[in-house]
């Protein structure tokens, strides 16, 4: 293992590309850290840290998660990467309602840039939205949950050319993160956006780690270590996981060539979504938390009835009513998105196309009835893993006195996992270009 990461950085081009690497994640984490302009940094400071480890920022935990800590710190990379994934998963979906994307979607390298164009269009539409947003939040003293912190009331200047500047920073913020992400994946190892994210939320783990230690003492800090260890290992089992579809295809006879009559498979991963569904299901159950923050009423009145049940079921993770729509949206959204990302009947057309066909099955819609039985029965027990994973930063905040960005579980791990193997079979595969001998064994 130490020869191999000895002969990384002896390949002059490949050690060259993760310093590039290493040199943008830099870039990316200082810009965290810089406020932005008219922000008063210490109110935000003393603000912080009397809301640390309460979960009083619930409404903006995801958000949060994937800026690396930067969106409650109010710097000029405040709102992260989410924009972009934001952007990317609607266009995504666009492919289904609208058939143009669709067409660009099929029509290879031009299409696929073309609609990479459209992503960073919206992303920059979103960056403004969410920016605007959050200063709105910051201005009225409800950015972290609670108005009995007269720092939290006098986080940002109240004028209006002061807004517009923090407005067009934290867009072009976001801006620039693209463009760090669209570089890295150019000129760097791995996918950059992925990367990205990645760093933002390894940020976050010595913290949500140290907070449990200081609540619970070291016997619960160790035991949740050697839980995460215990957990990754199976995240990592499932999500190399796969059931593979064996495919033929005929001999076809052109002139004198002949074609064909080779043999492969269609893999079908146990986890075919990813980390959308959870995405999609906290998106879902900030609605009624967001509805509820800004029903209160006036000062000293009391809030309806609706806003006190929200506030007593669906605003906290710890609340069983809250764990339980959460597990079933994620199975739900799961069984969703899987549908719109692989459609049988497509897969089945293009493999009668190509003279291909599964062994027992006969082409054409036998083929298609089968792929959705195999896909329903994997992305069934698929639901279920995910959901298992989404629960835990739940179970954590309700047992260890974790907040909901607890780091072993949810879109946290899952994300750490698939992006920490997808750059390592990367730099295996360039290893074994110049050495024939990878990283991996």
């Amino acid at each position: 293992m130490f020869s191999a990461i000895g002969r990384i950085f002896r390949t002059p081009d490949l050690r060259r590309k993760i310093v590039f690497t290493l040199g943008i994640v830099a870039l990316f984490r200082l810009g965290s850290h810089i406020p932005t302009p008219f922000v008063d940094f210490n109110n935000v400071q003393a603000c912080l840290a009397s809301n640390a480890g309460t979960g009083t920022a619930g409404l903006y935990d995801m958000v949060n998660l994937f800026s690396g800590g930067a969106l409650l710190q109010l710097s000029i990379f405040a709102l992260g990467i989410m924009p972009y994934i934001t952007a990317s998963i609607i266009t995504q979906l666009l492919r289904v309602v609208i058939p143009h994307f669709e067409t660009l979607h099929k029509e290879g390298q031009a299409g696929q840039a073309k609609l990479t164009q459209y992503t960073r269009y919206l992303t920059i539409a979103l960056a403004m939205l969410q920016a605007t947003t959050l200063i709105t939040v910051a201005r009225s003293g409800q950015l972290f949950g609670t108005l009995s912190n007269q720092a939290c009331q006098n986080l940002v200047a109240q004028e209006w050319w002061a807004i517009l500047i923090m407005i067009i920073t934290m867009t072009a913020g976001t801006g620039l993160i693209m463009w760090f992400g669209e570089l890295i994946t150019e000129r760097g190892v791995g996918n950059g956006m992925s990367l990205l994210i990645f760093t933002s939320i390894a940020a976050t783990f010595p913290s949500g780690l140290w907070v449990i230690k200081e609540q619970r003492g070291w016997e619960v800090f160790f035991f949740v270590i050697l839980v995460g260890i215990v957990v990754i290992g199976a995240v990592v089992f499932v999500e190399q996981s796969q059931r593979r579809i064996p495919v033929q295809y005929a001999k076809r006879v052109v002139g004198r060539r002949t074609y064909g009559g080779s043999s492969t498979y269609i893999p079908i991963k146990v986890n075919m979504a990813g980390v959308i569904p959870v995405i999609f299901a906290s998106a879902i159950l900030y609605l009624p938390m967001l509805l509820a923050q800004f029903n209160q009423g006036k000062v000293g009145e009391e809030p309806a009835a609706w806003v006190v049940w929200v506030q007593n079921n669906l605003v906290y993770g710890d609340q069983p009513l809250y764990m339980l729509v959460f597990f079933l949206l994620v199975i739900g959204f799961t069984f969703f998105y899987v549908q719109i990302t692989f459609n049988p009947e497509e897969v089945a057309d293009n493999m009668k196309k190509y003279s291909g066909f599964v062994p027992g099955i006969r082409a054409g819609r036998p083929t298609a009835e089968y792929l959705n039985y195999v896909l329903t029965r994997i992305t069934s027990a698929g639901s279920l893993y995910l959901g298992a994973i989404a629960l835990m930063p739940l179970v954590a905040l309700s047992f260890f006195g974790a907040n909901e960005n607890f780091p072993f579980g949810g879109a946290s791990i899952l994300i750490i996992v698939g992006v920490g193997l997808e750059t390592v079979k990367q730099i295996d595969a360039q290893l074994q270009q110049r050495h024939y001998e990878g990283l991996l064994k």
